[in-house]
């Protein structure tokens, strides 16, 4: 059974935490620049342009936050790893995200896009090390599963998750295009941010 369309609405662009507005419960998202996190939050909604999208990386410079049906928001993140700014620039995305990683006492999951066609990259890998060693709740959604050619899906998958440290079953393979894992995708994050039971 197909699962409905993320409601999700454009809220603010925040420059830091301290910024964003208040939220019962969070999601948020991050990857590496361009590795299609403004593509998956359109195909979460069905396909509406909630997100905007470029195939120039480095769009999203800011902490763009979405409601979430009535009382829920989604944050999506500045890609890591864009070398077309400054040293210093990355250096203070990074310390922007960290401290909302950190900070954001409603944020129930980070969804980690990692690009299902190249796999992960060390900066992948390097912000996942981070996340656990934080203890940051994740789960790692590799993406463009359209581009990976059908005879080598298995072992993509198989590879992914071991340069990841996971299992194959932890991943959450998607395609924004095809919408390949977006039903399961858009139930995981109606779970994360479901209300505790009384």
């Amino acid at each position: 059974m197909a699962s409905p369309p993320l409601r999700l609405r454009f809220l603010t662009s925040a420059p830091d935490l301290d910024h964003l507005p208040p939220t019962r419960a969070e999601v948020t998202v991050l990857g590496r620049s361009n590795v299609g996190k403004s593509s998956l939050l359109n195909a979460l909604s069905g396909g509406k342009d909630v997100a905007k999208t470029s195939k120039k990386p480095g769009r999203t410079r800011l902490l763009n936050a979405f409601a979430l049906d009535e009382d829920a928001t989604v944050v999506d993140c500045p890609g890591y790893g864009y070398a077309q700014v400054s040293k210093a620039e990355r250096a203070a995305w990074q310390d922007m995200v960290d401290d909302y990683l950190l900070g954001r006492d409603e944020l129930m999951m980070a969804m980690v896009l990692v690009d299902g066609e190249v796999g992960p990259t060390k900066l992948d890998v390097a912000e996942l090390d981070w996340l656990r060693e934080h203890r940051v709740p994740h789960t790692v959604v590799a993406t463009k599963h359209d581009k990976v050619r059908s005879a080598k899906r298995e072992r993509r998958k198989r590879d992914l998750a071991a340069g990841c440290g996971l299992e194959r079953g932890d991943i959450v393979w998607v395609s924004a295009h095809s919408g390949v894992g977006i039903d399961r995708l858009r139930d995981l994050v109606r779970l994360w941010v479901s209300p505790p039971p009384r």
